[in-house]
């Protein structure tokens, strides 16, 4: 499906809009403000900034973003697996190290966007998704241990070291902190799911947390002051850029950016399935890109599209991407109308609600798939970067799970199948061929699978003893591609056969193999008198010719 433009999908959206529509969608924008509220809240806590941090991202990201995604149904603000990833970038760098990785990260998707190359995002194998996606919960859940227990341990580089010190003890933790974050806990697991559509028990949780500590005045603590303002304070300027050392955050960038193209395009497939209605990739990495520029300068942290107000949205009966903005908007409004009270929330409240959400977040079903069916090799890239996420930064953790899928899959690809077999003229007959198969140093290797550099071992070694064969009919049906090793082998095997007065010939040629073999000048060495459309043909044709061993057989008869 080729690319529409922006302008295309809003007028193909807002065709035939009506009264009726507006309000459906003004009831999802409600019911997803409630649900990112309190998400919006964590998430900037978790990430290394403040609340605020993340009320402002929440909204910018649904107007800006939500304006000019790739789809009406994207929703975009923090999420917790990006604050799993600026959490470790704040504490080496602080806030300007994750607003200049973000404004980085933004410029990068933009041009990801512009030049169309979304489509490579989705390379990442499954498996590698899950491992990263647990690990990144393990983050989150072990990143808010602190704020569940009440207490302040001495920060390190990895969650595997922070669950290593907890390990180890030597501190006391605030029972009344505890009580507020299982309290939370307890909440969110045990309200029922049909009451969850109408009143979110995110929401919910963190109201008679709140409540509770306001009304007991236990000594634990709060987010603090909300600013009522979308420029905050703290937030990056030109000034804290430093220019001569960005090559400092040109790791970072490339987590979120990957991070955030991911889970952007992953909500777009899953809100896909849901609808019916495609996300164009490019456009949506296009509006990631302007909105993760745009909100550092106003000090909030990087955004992607979450599948859990994106999902929220549509089954609340959204229609366009009006709700993403009517939700920022209804967001907006809370900071000015209720930030005192958003101000008393508990931090160990907050926690619940991330322990909770990491893991709800895991991708349970894609996991029990891994491990249920025991795919080996999908079990290990799996693990693997579940541990290189929590132990390793977080983009070797990307590199490393690739690198194993890649791995498998070259191993897999490389085993190249040929037969190679003598002609039997009982089956030439059977398909109506009467006078082929009389000649025994004709031999037909019917292959199937690609032609490439890791294929050419096994490609070699099973035409290393020919013996007496005269010529050689490659059957490619089952041959994709091929590549320039290949044709280099190719190349070696008509030389063999032809020092020995032997012929190489092909049949059953794809468009593209062809094509190559044009380019190398592999057709011209064997000649088109040599290619055929069906191995019968080659037979025939390979039969009509003068054979060298029959000859001297006939001689010696």
């Amino acid at each position: 499906m080729p690319r529409r433009s922006l302008r295309k999908l809003l007028q193909d959206e807002f065709t035939d809009y009506t009264a009726g529509k507006f309000r459906q969608d003004a009831m999802a924008g409600l019911t997803v403000a409630a649900v990112a509220l309190p998400l919006a809240l964590a998430f900037g806590v978790a990430s290394g900034a403040s609340a605020a941090a993340g009320l402002v991202t929440a909204i910018l990201a649904g107007i800006v973003i939500g304006g000019l995604s790739g789809a009406p149904y994207q929703i975009s603000g923090p999420t917790g697996a990006m604050s799993a990833v600026l959490i470790v970038l704040a504490q080496k760098h602080g806030l300007p190290g994750i607003w200049i990785a973000s404004v980085m990260a933004g410029a990068m998707l933009l041009v990801i966007g512009l030049l169309r190359l979304g489509r490579f995002i989705a390379f990442i194998p499954a498996s590698v998704i899950s491992g990263f996606t647990t690990g990144i919960a393990l983050i989150i859940a072990i990143g808010q241990i602190d704020n569940l227990l009440g207490v302040q341990t001495e920060s390190v580089d990895s969650a595997a070291l922070k669950l290593l010190g907890y390990m180890r003890g030597g501190f006391t933790p605030d029972w009344h902190a505890v009580v507020l974050g299982v309290f939370v806990i307890a909440t969110m697991i045990y309200w029922p799911k049909k009451w969850n559509a109408r009143f979110p028990s995110s929401l919910l949780s963190i109201i008679l947390a709140t409540a509770l500590n306001a009304v007991l005045h236990w000594p634990v603590s709060v987010i603090g002051s909300i600013p009522q303002t979308l420029l905050l304070a703290e937030r990056l300027t030109l000034s804290l850029i430093p220019w001569a050392d960005l090559q400092e955050f040109i790791g970072p960038a490339l987590t979120i950016t990957a991070l955030g193209a991911v889970e952007s395009l992953l909500c777009g497939a899953v809100a896909s399935n849901m609808t019916g209605i495609r996300l164009q990739a490019n456009q949506e990495l296009i509006a990631q890109g302007v909105g993760n520029l745009m909100i550092p300068f106003f000090g909030g942290v990087p955004a992607t599209a979450a599948i859990a107000r994106t999902s929220v949205g549509i089954k609340s009966g959204g229609q366009t991407r009006l709700v993403s903005i009517i939700h920022a908007i209804v967001l907006l409004a809370s900071m000015f109308v209720i930030a005192p009270l958003m101000s008393r929330i508990p931090l160990a409240a907050l926690a619940g609600v991330l322990i909770v959400t990491a893991w709800r977040m895991n991708e349970w079903e894609s996991i029990h798939y891994i491990l249920g069916h025991r795919f080996k090799a999908a079990i290990i890239t799996f693990l693997l970067t579940m541990l290189a996420t929590i132990t390793l930064d977080l983009t070797q953790a990307i590199l490393i799970g690739v690198f194993l899928s890649g791995a498998h899959f070259l191993n897999q690809s490389a085993s190249i199948h040929i037969d190679l077999r003598e002609v039997d003229p009982e089956k030439l007959r059977a398909r109506g061929i009467q006078n082929a198969g009389r000649c025994r140093h004709v031999r037909v290797a019917y292959m199937t699978g690609p032609l490439f550099f890791a294929a050419t071992g096994n490609f070699n070694e099973a035409f290393a003893h020919l013996g007496d064969t005269h010529a050689l009919i490659l059957s490619m049906r089952g041959t994709p591609l091929i590549d320039i090793s290949g044709l280099q082998a190719a190349h070696a095997l008509h030389e063999k056969l032809k020092q020995r007065g032997g012929t190489l010939m092909l049949s059953g040629l794809h468009d593209d193999v062809r094509r190559m073999m044009e380019r190398g000048g592999l057709l011209g060495v064997v000649g088109q008198e040599n290619v055929f459309w069906s191995a019968d043909q080659a037979i025939v044709a390979a039969e009509q010719r003068k054979c060298v061993h029959c000859e001297n057989e006939e001689v010696r008869r």
